[in-house]
């Protein structure tokens, strides 16, 4: 019995990490809210995002929670960063396209964005949004089109929301039947996750 637990785990683990987006980022800015911020960790986790940018500067950096999670903690890794330009510096080193959300008449509609390609979705802090450096610095704007009296969804709704748009393309490009990594990355992987 416990070979076949150990063997359907090593199954799921070759499964799961071959369907990961390593193309796909999010950026969290200065979330306050460290609910949201372990919401929006489980839906990385749900889409196979790898890894999470964490940029805060201005607000206390979030301790997020194994429960609100679901423990996608443990599968998708975070990077900390002091900075918006140093975060969006190792982005665009690594041919990332950044899209930073933002209620503007100036921001594209999301669902007009090419999420296949490598791209980097940027969301701010949930009283301000993003800052002007952000914004600026983006290589493009966007919003969720929304035609209520509301102008704005909870940040981790309008991820969740934005994330799924991106697996919709990606699924319907064969993104996820294609390993986006390559065997070597794939096997390191595999060791590192069969520990957790």
């Amino acid at each position: 019995m416990k070979s076949f637990s150990t063997e359907k785990r090593s199954n799921k683990i070759l499964t799961v990490l071959k369907a990961r987006q390593p193309s796909l980022k999010i950026v969290l800015e200065n979330i306050h809210d460290e609910h949201n911020v372990s919401a929006i960790f489980r839906t990385c986790e749900a889409v196979g995002v790898p890894k999470v940018s964490l940029v805060y500067y201005i607000e206390a950096f979030p301790r997020i929670g194994k429960k609100s999670s679901a423990s996608a903690l443990k599968w998708v890794d975070k990077e900390r960063f002091k900075s918006i330009e140093k975060c969006y510096s190792n982005l665009k080193k690594d041919g990332y396209r950044i899209y930073a959300s933002s209620i503007s008449e100036q921001a594209q509609e999301l669902y007009n964005l090419d999420l296949t390609k490598e791209a980097a979705l940027v969301f701010g802090n949930e009283h301000r949004g993003i800052s002007q450096e952000a914004r600026e610095l983006a290589d493009e704007t966007f919003q969720i089109p929304m035609f209520g009296m509301v102008q704005s969804l909870n940040v981790s709704v309008a991820a969740a929301v934005c994330l799924y748009e991106a697996l919709r393309q990606r699924k319907a490009a064969g993104m996820y039947d294609q390993s986006g990594y390559s065997e070597e990355e794939l096997e390191n992987l595999i060791s590192l996750w069969d520990k957790k």
